[in-house]
Order: structure tokens, then sequence, then C-alpha cells
């Protein structure tokens, strides 16, 4: 099993039948991205997806945020998830480079909990930026 992680904190992951990117002519408006695929071999399909799920294989590996960027960027605005193991850490970057929540393994969850993922909900205020322009 798997959780769902949005700024309103946890829920039960989507069960959804993803394709990859290899097959992704036969779809069903679902799409798993490995962080390796390339962003820009999905934009003729865009217009028909309606959820994209990018991996990350590790939290130390951030190349999936740099998709999830490029794919917002190419027009993407169906539902984009990260999957995998991202920690609460990561949560306000996953959100400012695009994705709409992370889908977390229930162990990850276990270890932590809603309320470290819910500190960092406020990914809009509390960033570099913001703390700049004041």
């Amino acid at each position: 099993m798997s959780v769902l992680v949005t700024d309103t904190g946890f829920g039960p992951a989507p069960d959804i039948e993803t394709v990859g990117l290899a097959d992704i002519a036969a779809h069903k408006g679902a799409l798993l991205l490995a962080h390796t695929d390339a962003p820009d071999a999905v934009q003729p399909y865009l217009s028909t997806l309606t959820t994209i799920r990018v991996a990350f294989p590790a939290f130390n590996d951030g190349r999936a945020f740099t998709i999830a960027r490029r794919l917002r960027a190419l027009g993407y605005r169906g539902a984009l998830y990260a999957i995998g193991p991202v920690i609460a850490d990561q949560y306000a970057m996953a959100r400012r480079v695009g994705f709409d929540g992370v889908i977390i393994p229930d162990q990850l969850a276990a270890r932590q909990p809603e309320s470290q993922w819910l500190a960092r909900a406020d990914w809009r205020e509390n960033n570099y930026l913001s703390r700049l322009r004041a």
C-alpha cells in the first residue's frame, strides 16, 4: 500500500493503471515516468494524459524534480505526483516544481508521520525568495 501526501495531509493513494514511456501510445490517461525518462518525449500526449507519476528511486536523487518542472513548462496541467521515498523535508520543493502531491510507501509514512509533512505544507510562503523580497 501507499500513502498520498497533499497540503491537507495523508490520504489513500489513488489506484490507477499507469503505463511506462515505452507504452505511452497505449495509455489510458495515466503515465509512470522513470527518473531517467525525457519529459520532451511526452509532449505529443500531454493533452490526453490526466495523471503523470514520476518515480523517485531514492530521496537523494533529484532528477524527478527537473522532470516535473519541465512537464509544467511544456504545458501539462493534469495531476502530477512524485512516487517513491521522497522525505518530508523535500515536500515544499516538490510542490514548488509542480507536483500536486507525493505518494510514499507505508513504511516511510510510519517513520515520518503526517505532522512532519503538514509542517512543510506552507510551501508558497516559506522559501528563500519570499524572505529576500521582505
